[in-house]
């Protein structure tokens, strides 16, 4: 396996109507040996033209693209050592589940013998062995790709590379196939790269995780640091389900006004809040730090707000209900026994403790 090192690229696209725009501006990132990283971030925000130009379907306009220690700006996808499993798992549909994983590996004139070992391997990983002999067309769509991620397995190419994956799976066989990536990356110890608009995926798979937009890098860390110290409003309210609130605040001394409501901030915030005084920010905070009054946990019961229900969705284990501060509607994510429903005039204890505070300007944190 090898690293994977972006400098400076960039990937700049002509339009006759639009003309020359900027879909990955300037990057710079070091993907570590064995690493499985996640480009993340909504449609159009390069993360898919980044894998592209590591696979060498796309030729970057600068910069140069490290795969291990060689630069590979100028070589054809076949000589780079790379695997890609794509969306629509690419299948042949006249060759049996064996052919289409030895494929590869038959266009490159290898051995039969290493042919057959390595289909081997891969069907007992993947548990394809008694599916071999079958069409794609006998197989279900989690199977299917099974096969997809099994034609790059055989290769043992330096990276693999997955492009939007799951994206045609249901929701509980994307679950399945989440658990199933995870097992094979600590099986075959091999660097993933992997490309998703999906950020509960990213979140469950990524041991770091790329979070772009508009052909920028907003942020790189690991699921944990990007959940508890986003850098931005874009990733804060990015990673997260269901997304971060933001609420319109005005800081005065050692509090933040919230539509007429006074919320004392810990010590250590107000002293960075001080060049803030009188000024207006935005103040972050995440559905599940929202609770009813009725059943908050034992945290400082000080910092309350009053707000009118809007709209309340029961999901079994939690609730999520809908209300309004300002401009802005804000969701709780609170416990399925709270007292709740559209209409009611609601007290809701916010934890200020995991409160994050965002300059409107810059829209950067704050802290």
């Amino acid at each position: 396996m090898a690293c994977v090192e972006f400098r400076n690229v960039r990937k700049e696209f002509t339009d006759e109507k639009k003309g020359t725009f900027t879909a990955v501006a300037d990057s710079n990132l070091i993907i570590q040996d064995k690493e499985f990283l996640v480009f993340v971030g909504p449609s159009g925000c390069g993360k898919t033209t980044s894998l592209r130009m590591i696979a060498g379907l796309e030729r970057q306009t600068s910069g140069d693209i490290l795969i291990g220690d060689r630069i590979v700006n100028h070589l054809h996808p076949k000589d780079r050592d790379i695997a890609m499993v794509f969306q629509d798992y690419a299948l042949y549909p006249h060759m049996t589940i064996r052919e289409n994983l030895s494929f590869g590996l038959r266009n490159l004139k290898k051995p039969k013998d290493y042919i057959e070992k390595k289909v081997k391997e891969a069907a007992v990983i993947l548990g394809l062995e008694d599916m071999l002999n079958r069409k794609p067309r006998e197989l279900s769509g989690g199977q299917r790709q099974r096969v997809a991620v099994g034609r790059a397995i055989v290769r043992d190419p330096q990276v693999f590379l997955f492009d939007e994956p799951l994206s045609n799976l249901d929701a509980k066989l994307r679950v399945q196939m989440r658990v199933e990536l995870s097992e094979l990356h600590k099986r075959l110890e091999a660097t993933i790269v992997y490309v998703t608009h999906d950020q509960v995926e990213a979140m469950t798979l990524g041991e770091r995780i790329v979070v772009m937009n508009q052909g920028m890098i907003q942020q790189i860390a690991t699921p944990k640091e990007l959940y508890a110290n986003p850098q931005n409003m874009f990733v804060a309210g990015f990673i997260g389900s269901p997304a971060m609130n933001f609420i319109d605040a005005v800081v005065e001394g050692n509090k933040v006004i919230v539509e007429g409501t006074f919320l004392k901030v810990p010590n250590h915030v107000a002293a960075v809040l001080q060049g803030y005084e009188h000024r207006p920010i935005v103040v972050g905070i995440r559905p599940e730090h929202i609770y009813g009054d009725d059943y908050a946990p034992s945290i400082d019961r000080e910092h309350t707000l009053q707000a009118r229900i809007q709209v309340v969705e029961h999901l079994g284990s939690e609730n999520l209900v809908y209300f309004r501060m300002g401009s802005r509607r804000i969701t709780a994510k609170v416990h399925p026994e709270t007292k709740a429903y559209a209409g009611l005039e609601k007290t809701f204890v916010l934890d200020m403790s995991k409160v994050h505070y965002f300059d409107p300007l810059t829209e950067q944190r704050i802290l």
